[in-house]
């Protein structure tokens, strides 16, 4: 195989793994109250897609979470089950990057129960197409 062949293909293999990645919350700021008051926590969600992957202010985008769960009795196999968490939407976007807030939660009584019922850091996000 020539060189450039060679190049080539590893040039290939590289895109292809770059692109298959997929984008997640990688950080959640809020307020902490300083009152003995319920107040509704505000939160920003931090995601690592952008304005080069095409989203915008406004854009809403699902938010999924990877489960594993593992049969003990038949197979002894480890089964991913990929369920949607809830939506944000995007308030701030930068070119690589931006800030969301919450928009809707999925926890109705048809829905698998979470040991954390919220957004969390390493929950994959899609931006949603109509």
């Amino acid at each position: 195989m020539t060189c450039n062949k060679m190049l080539f293909l590893i040039a290939l293999l590289m895109s292809v793994s770059v692109s298959a990645n997929d984008f997640q919350i990688y950080s959640i700021f809020h307020e902490i109250p300083m009152t003995n008051q319920q107040q509704v926590m505000i939160k920003n969600y931090y995601v690592n897609v952008g304005e080069e992957s095409g989203v915008k202010d406004g854009t809403v985008m699902d938010v999924y979470r990877s489960l594993s769960v593992l049969d003990p009795y038949d197979t002894k196999r480890r089964y991913q089950h990929k369920v949607k968490v809830g939506e944000l939407k995007i308030i701030h976007a930068d070119q690589k990057s931006s800030i969301a807030i919450f928009h809707e939660l999925k926890n109705g009584v048809d829905q698998p129960r979470l040991e954390v019922q919220n957004f969390m850091v390493g929950d994959v996000v899609k931006v949603k197409i109509n």
